[in-house]
């Protein structure tokens, strides 16, 4: 590749803040946006364009397919978006229908690109463009639980009075409600974070729902969530467009870890060029693995109800 470029197939909300994010990181010299509703398409770009002057230079354009040939990353952010009283699973049939629509089209276009899916049940999906295609699984991975993470992060940080980028914590599993905090390996600099400041059972359950029912008051209020995912979506790129080889709880299938096959939900990988570059090996608790476990089988039952 001579350039960093991404193509982003879906320009909504999720889409074109992502694309935002980008720009103003500028860490790509091409972004192609693409999108069934050409008219939306076009202003989203136009838009877009105009914010170029304030940053650095990336060329954005309104793209098709063929832009994938020479593209270093597809983002995958298109199709139906979470509602109010709406569960992640509750998309899945009608987005699970596009990423099938959509995933030979790229790898057609481009057999050596990275996929990064954002789309909800993401877990789903991700497990879904695996199982077309095995042999480019490490090229595949979703967002997963990272917001969630970042989330548990901010409230932690905020609760301890710590920089949340000091914050080493994990939440992992379904990105959805059977998601699971990894209280056992949670740190504060290298410091267990029960060594750093108590907290109790209670306290700890109240974070974690906070963190995880956190898109429910979003979309209660503005009917979708986009700005933190976008950041997300930006260092995700940044680890792939530079081969950083960043940890992120991103969202994969599983090949044994803890007992499971068979279904993709989030662990900590590490991400660089080539997708996910290799996993890490947790040492969790009995009742974190149990709770794995079951969120697991609540993706399982999901897909399989599909089929």
């Amino acid at each position: 590749m001579s350039k960093n470029k991404v193509t982003i197939i879906g320009a909504g909300m999720v889409g074109s803040t992502s694309a935002f994010g980008l720009i103003a990181a500028d860490i790509t010299e091409e972004i192609a946006l693409i999108d069934l509703n050409k008219k939306m398409l076009e202003s989203q770009v136009m838009d877009l364009q105009h914010s170029v002057p304030f940053w650095g230079y990336t060329e954005v354009k309104a793209g098709d397919y063929n832009d994938i040939k020479d593209s270093n990353l597809v983002i995958i952010t298109c199709g139906a978006s979470q509602k109010v009283g709406e569960t992640r699973l509750d998309l899945l049939k009608k987005n699970a229908s596009i990423i099938k629509e959509i995933m030979p089209k790229i790898f057609n276009k481009n057999p050596e690109v990275v996929v990064l899916i954002v789309t909800n049940p993401v877990d789903i999906l991700v497990n879904i463009a695996c199982k077309m295609f095995p042999r480019k699984k490490n090229q595949i991975f979703g967002s997963g639980t990272i917001l969630d993470t970042a989330r548990l992060r901010l409230i932690l940080g905020e609760k301890m009075s710590v920089d949340p980028k000091s914050v080493h914590a994990y939440i992992v599993g379904e990105h959805g409600d059977s998601e699971l905090a990894l209280w056992s390996t949670a740190m504060i600099g290298n410091t267990p974070i029960n060594r750093f400041a108590k907290i109790s059972a209670k306290g700890k359950r109240q974070v974690f729902n906070q963190a995880k029912n956190a898109a429910y008051a979003i979309i209660e209020g503005k009917q979708a969530t986009y700005y933190a995912i976008a950041a997300g979506v930006v260092q995700l790129s940044k680890a792939v467009l530079f081969d950083k080889k960043t940890v992120f709880t991103a969202s994969h299938p599983l090949n044994g870890e803890f007992g499971l096959k068979g279904v993709s939900l989030s662990l900590p990988v590490v991400i660089g060029k080539k997708g996910i570059l290799r996993k890490i090996n947790l040492d969790i608790s009995t009742e974190e693995k149990k709770l794995l476990h079951q969120s697991a089988e609540k993706l399982k039952s999901a897909e399989n109800g599909l089929n």
